[in-house]
């Protein structure tokens, strides 16, 4: 029987800030990405590494592994609420960068 463990993945860089805790973490070695193993949910972050859960039985990523993550669909769901709202693009490369698009959606909620 399968047993839950815990696995720390640790990174050379930062980790995206939009990684947060209860998010799945996955790793590929195919260079495709049609080979997609689920490592687990996440249960702590640090600038630099992710702790997850991972079942014993699931084989691990090596250090060549491409990790990504996802996103549940129970939480970060809801759009923007009340009357007003402010959004603020920074670019702290010393690159240049371009924004590809950027979208918004309003309603009248009542009068």
């Amino acid at each position: 029987m399968a047993s839950i463990q815990s696995i720390t993945l640790t990174f050379p860089n930062p980790l995206n800030v939009s990684v947060q805790i209860g998010d799945t973490v996955y790793y590929t070695n195919d260079e495709n990405g049609e080979n997609i193993v689920k490592i687990g949910i996440i249960t702590a972050i640090t600038t630099y590494t992710i702790v997850a859960n991972i079942l014993s039985t699931t084989p691990r990523p090596t250090d060549n592994s491409f990790i990504l993550f996802s996103k549940t669909n129970k939480t970060n769901v809801s759009g923007i609420l009340g009357y007003y709202a402010e959004a603020q693009f920074r670019n702290n490369s010393t690159s240049k960068i371009e924004l590809f698009s950027i979208g918004s959606q309003i309603f009248e909620s009542s009068k």
